[in-house]
C-alpha cells in the first residue's frame, strides 16, 4: 500500500498527443505526488510514488495517450463478458450474487460489442508494447478461440493457454454438476516468437494452483474477480525484469500494481470504475 495519499498533488499539463510516461517523469525529475493531465485527451494519470501511475477512465482512451513501444509487459484481467450468459443459469447460493461478477454491471455487453472493444484493446496493446513484449491475460475458456483470433490480427504470437486451479472454489451447484474451480490465462508475445522468460533453467508448467484471494488481501474492499498476489507475482517474475514497465488496463482493485511495486517494476494501471479506482489507491 502507498500510504502517503496527497490531497493537492502537483499538476503537469502536457500538450503532446502521446507520452512515454516514465521518461517524462525522469526528464522532469518527478518523484511523487503529481498528476499528468493531457490537454488534448480526456486523460489524467495520478502518481502513487515515483514508480506507479494510475488513471480512471476508459482504457482505450488511456492506451492511446501512451507512447508506442514503451511497455514491457501487459498483465491484465479484462471482462469475460459472461454476465448475460450467467444470468440465464441458476445458482443454489443466491447470497453470493451480491459480490459476483455476473451481477456487477460491467460484464453484460452483447458478444458483438464485446468483440469490438477487445479488438481495439488488442490494437492499442500492440502499439504500446515493445517488440518481444509480453501480453498475458486471464480469460474464460469458452472465449479463448475468439481471443486468439483477434490477437493474431495485431502480430501477437500465441504461446500457450494455461490454467489457474483454485483449491477452495465457491461450491456453486455442487450437487448437480462439477464445481467450477479453474480459470484460463492466455500468453502472447508481440511481433516475435519469444520474449522475457525468467525461468532460471527450471521447468515452468502451464498450470498454477492457489487458493482464492484471501480476506487479508481484500482488507480495503472487495472486487468480484480479484486475483491472488501469489499468481500475479508469479507472472511478473517470469515475464518481466526489474525496472520494466508493467501495464494493467483493467486493474480492478490494483493487485498488479501491488506486486509490481514489491518486485521493483514500474506500473501503469487503468480502470473505468471510480469505486475500484479509489480502492486501488489503498491497495497499491
Amino acid at each position: 500500500m502507498y500510504k502517503k495519499l496527497i490531497e493537492n498533488p502537483t499538476v503537469h499539463c502536457v500538450s503532446e498527443p502521446q507520452l512515454n510516461l516514465f521518461s517524462y517523469t525522469e526528464e522532469n525529475n518527478l518523484k511523487e505526488d503529481f498528476k499528468i493531465i493531457s490537454n488534448t485527451n480526456n486523460v489524467e494519470f495520478e502518481s502513487l510514488g515515483k514508480s506507479t501511475l494510475i488513471g480512471n477512465g476508459n482504457c482505450v482512451d488511456y492506451l492511446k495517450f501512451i507512447e508506442a513501444n514503451s511497455i514491457d509487459l501487459i498483465l491484465t484481467d479484462p471482462p469475460y463478458n459472461l454476465g448475460v450468459f450467467m444470468h440465464k443459469r441458476n445458482t443454489n447460493l443466491v447470497k453470493m450474487r451480491k459480490n459476483q461478477f455476473a451481477y456487477a454491471g460491467w460484464d453484460n455487453l452483447s458478444q458483438e460489442d464485446w468483440e469490438k472493444e477487445m479488438d481495439v484493446f488488442f490494437k492499442e496493446s500492440s502499439r504500446v508494447l515493445k517488440k518481444k513484449g509480453t501480453l498475458l491475460l486471464f480469460m474464460s475458456l469458452i472465449k479463448i478461440e475468439t481471443i486468439i483470433k483477434m490477437a493474431s490480427k495485431y502480430r501477437f504470437y500465441y504461446k500457450t493457454t494455461g490454467i489457474w486451479h483454485k483449491t477452495n472454489p465457491m461450491p456453486r451447484n455442487m450437487n448437480i454438476h462439477f464445481v467450477n474451480s479453474t480459470e484460463a490465462w492466455v500468453y502472447f508475445v508481440y511481433n516475435n516468437t519469444s520474449g522475457t522468460f525468467n525461468n532460471a533453467g527450471k521447468m515452468e508448467h502451464d498450470f498454477i494452483e492457489t487458493s482464492l484471494t484471501s480476506s487479508k488481501e481484500k482488507k480495503f474492499g472487495k472486487h468480484p474477480t480479484q486475483k491472488p498476489i501469489k499468481i500475479i507475482s508469479h507472472f511478473i517474475k517470469l515475464l518481466s525484469n526489474k525496472n520494466d514497465v508493467v501495464l494493467d488496463p483493467f486493474m480492478g482493485s490494483g493487485t498488479t500494481g501491488v506486486c509490481a511495486r514489491k518486485m521493483s517494476r514500474k506500473f501503469i494501471g487503468i480502470d473505468l470504475d471510480k469505486k475500484y479506482y479509489e480502492l486501488s489507491k489503498l491497495e497499491c
